[in-house]
C-alpha cells in the first residue's frame, strides 16, 4: 500500500453555522456568507459547509426588505453530535433587540458541547443575552461600550481591542472588525496563506493589528501629514523585514523623535511599532513555512527574526505551536522559489 505524506491529506471540511433571528445586520450575514460560502477551491482554499441556521424554516427578515432562508433549523444544532464546528452570531440593527428564547437555549447548549462561538460587533449583545459572557471578557463597537455594560454588568467589557477570545467565545468591534474576526477564525484553523487568499478576493487586509481606539479620534491636516510619514515608514518596513529595524531609525525616516514616532504610530495604528514589527514578522514566517520548503535557520532570517530559536520563542508565545508544528499543520504547496 503506498506511503501517504500526512501534509497532503485532505483535511475535514469545517462547518460553519450563521445563526438567524429577527433582526440580525445584513453586512454581518453578507460577510459570513462571503468568508465561508463564497467557493475558492480553485485558488487553493479548502471547500466550507456553511449553513443558514433559524428557528423554523420561514424566511428571516432584515433591513432594507431583506430576507435570509434558512436551510436548517434549531433542531439541527441539537443533534447528538455537534453538527457544526463553528457558530457564528451577526450583528443587530436594534442592539437591545431580545432573541428568542430557543435561539439563545440554542447557543448555551452548543458552547456546553464544546462548539466555537463567535459574534460580529452588536451580535455580542446576543450571546450576553444568553448568559454566555457573564464573567468573561468582550468586545463590542467602542459606541456600543457603555452600553454593553449597562445592560449586562456581569461581562468584563474591554474597551480597545478589535476581536477578543474568552473559553472559546469571540467577540469583534464594529463593521470591519467583524470580517478581521472572521479572517482570523480562518487562519488558526486553516492557516495564514487561505486567510490571505480569502482576504485578496475580498480586497482587503488579510489582517490589522491594534485596537478600536484608532478610529475614534477625527483627524486633522497635520495628523493626514503624519499619517502619510507613517504609512511611508511602514511600507518601508515591511518591505525590508529582514534588516535590523530600530524605532530611531523608523522615526528618523518619518522625521520625527523617537518618542514623537511612538506616539503618533500608537495613535494611527493601536499598537506600538515594535509589536506592529513582531506582528508582520509573525504573518511573514507562517507564509515562509506554509509555501516553502526553506530551512528553519533561513526562515527565521527572512522573516526578520535572527535566528531559529527566536523565532521559535515568538511562535510559542503567540501561537502556543512551534514553527516546524506549525508547518507541518498547514503547509499546502510544494517549494517555489521566494
Amino acid at each position: 500500500m503506498p506511503h501517504s505524506d500526512p501534509h497532503t491529506l485532505p483535511r475535514p471540511t469545517q462547518r460553519i453555522a450563521l445563526l438567524a433571528f429577527p433582526g440580525i445586520r445584513a453586512f454581518d450575514v453578507s460577510v459570513i456568507t462571503e468568508v465561508w460560502g463564497t467557493d475558492r477551491t480553485d485558488r487553493g482554499v479548502p471547500a466550507f459547509d456553511l449553513r443558514r441556521i433559524a428557528e423554523d424554516p420561514r424566511p428571516v427578515p432584515m433591513r432594507g426588505g431583506l430576507t435570509l432562508t434558512p436551510d436548517r433549523t434549531l433542531t439541527w444544532l441539537t443533534r447528538l453530535a455537534p453538527a457544526t464546528d463553528l457558530l457564528v452570531v451577526p450583528g443587530l440593527d436594534d442592539h437591545l433587540t431580545p432573541a428568542p428564547e430557543p435561539v439563545l437555549e440554542s447557543l448555551r447548549r452548543a458552547h456546553a458541547r464544546g462548539v466555537t462561538i463567535a459574534a460580529l460587533c452588536g451580535g455580542a449583545f446576543t450571546l450576553a443575552q444568553a448568559g454566555l459572557l457573564d464573567g468573561r471578557r468582550a468586545i463590542t463597537h467602542w459606541n456600543l461600550v457603555d452600553l454593553l455594560r449597562a445592560h449586562h454588568p456581569l461581562v468584563t467589557v474591554e474597551p480597545d481591542a478589535l476581536f477578543i477570545e474568552d473559553d472559546n467565545i469571540w467577540t469583534a468591534a464594529g463593521t470591519a472588525a467583524g470580517i478581521d474576526l472572521c479572517l482570523h477564525l480562518v487562519r488558526r484553523t486553516h492557516g495564514a496563506e487561505t486567510a490571505a487568499t480569502i482576504a485578496r478576493s475580498m480586497v482587503t487586509a488579510p489582517f490589522r493589528t491594534g485596537t478600536q481606539a484608532q478610529f475614534i479620534e477625527h483627524p486633522t491636516p497635520r495628523a493626514d501629514r503624519d499619517a502619510d510619514a507613517l504609512t511611508s515608514v511602514r511600507a518601508y518596513a515591511f518591505q525590508h523585514l529582514h534588516e535590523p529595524l530600530t524605532v530611531a531609525g523608523l522615526a528618523a525616516r518619518a522625521g520625527m523623535s523617537s518618542r514623537s514616532f511612538a506616539r503618533h504610530f500608537t495613535a494611527a495604528t493601536g499598537t506600538t511599532p515594535l509589536r506592529w514589527l513582531l506582528d508582520q514578522r509573525m504573518a511573514a514566517a507562517q507564509k515562509l513555512l506554509e509555501r516553502t520548503d526553506l530551512p528553519m535557520p533561513e526562515v527565521a532570517r527572512r522573516a526578520g527574526f535572527g535566528s531559529e530559536v527566536t523565532m521559535r520563542q515568538h511562535f510559542a508565545s503567540r501561537l502556543a505551536t512551534s514553527p516546524r508544528s506549525y508547518r507541518a499543520s498547514f503547509a499546502q504547496r510544494p517549494f517555489t522559489p521566494f
